[in-house]
C-alpha cells in the first residue's frame, strides 16, 4: 500500500503572510518540514498541495528546487486538493500535515501510520482529543474514505478543513493516537509573528542540527521556559475556529492596537 504524506501550505496566511518562506536555520520553514518529514520510514512519497493562487507562485518554485512536487488546486475547497493530490500519486493512505508544524516528528508520524495499519480503521489521529503539543498534529486516512469525504462533503468548513467529515460521521471507523500525559497547552505550531519567534529560538537553541526529536523539544521547554513565553496568549486552533471573516478582523484589530 502505498504511503502519501500531503503537505498542505499556501503563502496567503492572514496572520502571518509568507509564513511558511519565512527562514530559520538558514532555511526556510517548509523546506525544513519536508527535510524533517523525509527521515520517516513509512512514507513513500511527500507532496505539497498548495492553491492556484499566483502568489503561491514562490512557494511552488522552493518546493520544485528542493526536489519535491507541489500540487496547485482550489485556494478555499482544501478537501478538494487533497483528493486530486491523492488521486495523482495514486495514495492508498494519506497522511495530513500543515505547513504551519515545522517541528513534526518523523517518528511520532510512524507511530500513527503503523497503528492506522494495525487497526484498519478509516481515520487516526493524535488530535481527538489533543494530548501532543499543538505543532505535532498527524492525521491518517485511506483513500477510499478521503473519496467518499470528497463526494459528499457539503459544508463549508468540511471542504475547507479537509477531514471534519470523516471525523463526524459515524460511517468511518476511527482511532486515535493519545499521549501519557496531555501536553496540548504547549504552543510549537507558526500561525502567529510570536509563534514563529519561539520557533526560530528552538532552531536556533539545536543548530545545526535540524532533525532533533520532539521529545527533545519538550526536554528544552521544561528546562528553559522563558523560550516558548512568547506566544503564551493564543489558544490551540484558533484559526481553525474562525472563519475567513473573523481571522481577517481580528489580524485589523491587532494592527490598530499597535497604531
Amino acid at each position: 500500500m502505498k504511503v502519501v504524506s500531503i503537505v498542505q501550505a499556501r503563502m496567503d496566511s492572514t496572520r502571518l503572510p509568507g509564513k511558511v518562506l519565512k527562514k530559520v536555520a538558514k532555511s526556510s520553514l517548509i523546506e525544513i518540514l519536508l527535510n524533517r518529514l523525509k527521515q520517516s520510514l513509512e512514507i513513500d512519497e511527500i507532496i505539497v498541495a498548495s492553491s492556484v493562487a499566483k502568489s503561491n507562485d514562490p512557494l511552488e518554485y522552493i518546493v520544485n528546487k528542493i526536489g519535491y512536487y507541489c500540487y496547485r488546486g482550489s485556494e478555499v475547497d482544501v478537501l478538494s486538493r487533497y483528493y486530486s493530490a491523492a488521486k495523482l500519486l495514486k495514495a492508498d493512505i494519506i497522511i495530513r500535515i500543515t505547513g504551519d508544524c515545522p517541528l513534526i516528528d518523523p517518528e511520532l508520524v510512524d507511530q500513527c501510520v503503523l497503528r492506522f495499519k494495525e487497526t484498519g480503521v478509516d481515520y487516526l489521529s493524535n488530535i481527538n482529543p489533543s494530548t501532543f503539543p499543538d505543532g505535532l498534529d498527524v492525521e491518517v486516512f485511506s483513500f477510499s474514505a478521503l473519496e467518499i469525504a470528497h463526494k459528499e462533503a457539503k459544508l463549508a468548513i468540511e471542504r475547507e478543513h479537509v477531514t471534519p467529515y470523516l471525523i463526524n460521521h459515524q460511517q468511518f471507523s476511527r482511532t486515535n493516537i493519545t499521549n501519557p500525559k496531555d501536553l496540548s497547552h504547549f504552543r510549537w505550531t507558526v500561525d502567529e509573528p510570536e509563534d514563529f519567534q519561539v520557533i526560530a529560538k528552538v532552531f536556533d537553541f539545536f543548530s545545526p542540527n535540524i532533525f532533533f526529536s520532539w521529545k527533545e523539544v519538550l526536554e528544552l521547554q521544561l528546562t528553559n521556559p522563558n523560550l516558548f513565553k512568547d506566544n503564551l496568549q493564543f489558544n490551540r486552533n484558533d484559526g481553525t475556529n474562525m472563519g475567513q471573516g473573523q481571522k481577517l478582523y481580528k489580524r485589523a484589530k491587532k494592527i490598530i492596537k499597535l497604531l
